[in-house]
């Protein structure tokens, strides 16, 4: 009786020590990663900021306003764009829930009066060689140069401007939703963007 009471303290006692050790080794692997994740995603960003603005001089990056909004659980990100001291547009960060696998992520560029730049696709989890395709030119192009106060954001099946990717309509809804939370946010910031250089 003694030797399984002995053999059951000794297992125990090992699995203790294991799971104290691989909890501190997962602690240790995690402070080494955060920095590099969190500096590729600025980066990504940046990457985006230069993809989706006209020319800029500023730092967007450190210029970043934060504003509560009615359609997202988070605060949206608006980066405005001055080029010597001039606002030149600004770049918005719009998501939609609805994507066919979950959460899209965009930034949308626009100029003073609310045309869009450009659009960058920073996070998405759609079904490859569908949904994936709102990143193809094809896609993209029929956004760039419109301005949603004019320009229906929907899909031509919802009575919207936008030709739907080929098996990825709902895909194409969430997109043009998340294009339209971003420029409901511009609008209701783009006055108070354009004063931060007077």
């Amino acid at each position: 009786m003694s030797k399984k009471k002995d053999t059951f303290m000794n297992m125990v006692v090992s699995l203790f020590v294991i799971t104290i050790i691989s909890g501190f080794s997962l602690g240790y692997v995690n402070e080494l990663t955060v920095g590099p994740i969190e500096k590729g995603k600025i980066e990504r960003k940046v990457t985006a900021l230069k993809q989706v603005l006209p020319e800029f001089d500023n730092n967007p990056v450190e210029e970043v306003r934060l504003v509560a909004s009615e359609f997202s659980k988070d605060s949206v990100e608006v980066y405005p764009a001055f080029k010597n001291n001039a606002f030149v547009g600004a770049a918005v960060i719009g998501s939609s829930e609805k994507g066919f696998s979950g959460l899209i992520k965009i930034m949308i560029g626009f100029t003073p009066d609310g045309t869009i730049k450009n659009i960058a696709v920073l996070e998405q989890k759609e079904t490859p060689g569908l949904g994936t395709k709102m990143k193809d030119e094809k896609f993209l192009a029929q956004f760039r140069e419109q301005n949603p106060s004019t320009y229906n954001l929907k899909v031509t099946k919802d009575g919207g401007e936008v030709d739907a990717l080929t098996g990825a309509t709902i895909t194409s809804r969430a997109f043009g939703e998340a294009v339209q939370m971003a420029y409901n946010e511009f609008v209701k910031n783009n006055e108070g963007l354009k004063e931060l250089k007077n």
